[in-house]
């Protein structure tokens, strides 16, 4: 078996992603550290660390009928959140190319 598993998410582009997060029923969320999230996020972004022991608890908290939308710093975290997320029931987007590529409005 190989390491690339087949995905049940959709990763889009910063354009794509910006739309489907612009969408009321839209849950978005920052996969990233503490300290990551505190030096600049997404507007309306919540922080569920998918390092954090305690990620599968906290993810309770996102709503299973509406869309998740989730980044990271590049790309690498926010698919391996995707897949848990997927995995527990969840319908994912994530942006491909992760906040570094972000070029909309940033909160701190």
């Amino acid at each position: 078996m190989s390491c690339q598993t087949q995905t049940d998410f959709k990763s889009v582009d910063i354009k794509e992603f910006k739309t489907e997060i612009a969408k009321s029923d839209v849950q978005l969320v920052d996969v990233r550290t503490a300290k990551e999230y505190s030096e600049g996020h997404i507007p309306g972004a919540m922080n569920i660390d998918v390092n954090a022991p305690d990620f599968e608890e906290k993810i309770k908290v996102l709503d299973k009928k509406e869309n998740v939308a989730i980044y990271c710093r590049s790309g690498r975290r926010s698919k391996m959140a995707a897949n848990k997320l997927t995995a527990a029931g969840y319908k994912v987007i994530e942006l491909n190319t992760g906040f570094l590529s972000w070029d909309g409005e940033v909160e701190k």
